[in-house]
């Protein structure tokens, strides 16, 4: 039975082309083809979770049931009340299903894992919080099940993001860009395709495929000689680094373009992450859809609440404990292994690191010209690929296993 994995090869973007091919006709003479636009999203998705992945489809039916009725009712609850106990039960309930899926491998829960993990159930996660802590703030009034299930399952996005906000969602797909606008759209899509192939296909494969296993297995035996430590490491820190960011920025350049295609604008994931000036400036650039959701969700939240009890008195100290606390969330987000709850930590103390930084530099007047800039952008560029390979898990190989 034929099975579709999101981007995977040419054959998946020939059947998606011809497929999106009534949607773009309809927008360029201004009209949307709503029910079929459905259609597709819900085709590529069966197709996704057919044949020997079944198991994953019926994990996503039964959690769009629970993510649906959750925000159905708290929506409901909201229009008569704020609770902040109820509002921190909804959204516990909404995380429950990911921190089980997460949670699971390390207890060796396999049949949680069979009956609620697939693909994509990070992602979905976060749109579906965001919608309950937009709603505990008012931003969001009315729950529509019709949008809502639009917003959770657009076939572009479902796999690995990037995120969009429901709000900005609901605006794209409930109105038709005027000819002008969806020409450009269309030839951004044409220009991030191509670019994506050149990402994911060309570079990516050289890196990932051809070169990582290579220096990796040259680290290997070196290492095992010098006691754990090897200078085949700075190698395999680049390679992985860079293939890490051709990698996902290819898929994201795929999802961004066939997004346009149909007529909404999702946001860019990357920005030149490697131009970055410090950390704080990295995570404005790279996968900027999470870092954001984390920023505007976890850190903004969290900050306001310790200022609000009065927690913690001092600013810097309040903005140091929500840097690390909203960073370590990431990183056990990413999974319970010791790696990248570290490389959270890492980044964590990394930005209070930087805001001490900035802090000095503007007391002390520390000059600042083209090349304390490019200085910059060399130490912040080398202290993430080190953060990288921590992040990548082979230094846990190399030494612990």
């Amino acid at each position: 039975m034929l099975n579709l994995q999101p981007y995977a090869d040419p054959k998946y973007f020939v059947i998606l082309l011809l497929a999106l091919l009534p949607i773009a006709i309809g927008l360029y003479f201004g009209k949307r083809l709503n029910w079929y636009e459905v259609v597709v999203s819900l085709v590529f998705i069966f197709l996704m979770f057919d044949g020997e992945k079944y198991h994953e489809g019926f994990a996503l039916v039964g959690y769009m049931i629970w993510q649906w009725l959750l925000v159905w009712a708290y929506t409901l609850y909201r229009k008569k009340a704020n609770g902040t106990v109820v509002f921190y039960i909804a959204t516990f309930l909404s995380i429950l299903p990911l921190i089980l899926v997460k949670v699971a491998p390390v207890a060796n829960w396999t049949h949680v894992t069979s009956l609620l993990g697939f693909l994509g159930i990070s992602y979905l996660t976060f749109r579906s919080v965001a919608m309950i802590l937009e709603t505990r703030d008012g931003s969001i009034k009315e729950f529509n099940p019709w949008l809502f299930l639009r917003f959770m399952l657009f076939m572009p996005t479902i796999s690995s993001g990037p995120i969009d906000r429901y709000r900005r969602f609901v605006k794209d797909i409930t109105t038709v860009p005027d000819r002008q606008k969806y020409t450009g759209m269309l030839e951004k899509a044409v220009w991030y395709f191509f670019l994506g192939f050149l990402y994911k296909f060309v570079i990516s494969y050289i890196l990932g495929t051809v070169l990582l296993p290579q220096v990796e297995s040259l680290a290997t035996l070196s290492a095992s000689v010098h006691h754990g430590w090897t200078w085949w490491l700075v190698p395999v820190m680049y390679t992985y680094g860079f293939n890490l960011f051709f990698d996902f920025a290819g898929y994201s350049l795929f999802a961004v373009a066939t997004s346009y295609v149909m007529g909404v604008e999702l946001p860019m994931n990357f920005n030149k992450p490697f131009l970055s000036k410090n950390l704080k400036d990295f995570w404005n650039r790279w996968h900027i859809s999470l870092s954001f959701w984390f920023r505007d969700y976890i850190f903004m939240r969290l900050v306001f609440l310790i200022m609000k009890k009065k927690w913690i008195k001092n600013r810097v100290t309040t903005s140091n404990v929500a840097y690390i606390a909203n960073m370590l969330i990431m990183g056990f987000w990413h999974g319970l292994h010791w790696y990248y709850i570290a490389y959270g930590l890492f980044h964590g103390v990394g930005m209070a690191i930087n805001d001490a930084w900035l802090r000095y530099k503007k007391k002390h007047h520390v000059p600042h010209n083209k090349f304390t800039e490019a200085l910059a952008i060399f130490i912040t560029f080398n202290v993430v690929m080190v953060s990288f390979l921590l992040f990548s898990g082979f230094l846990d190989t190399l030494w612990f296993k």
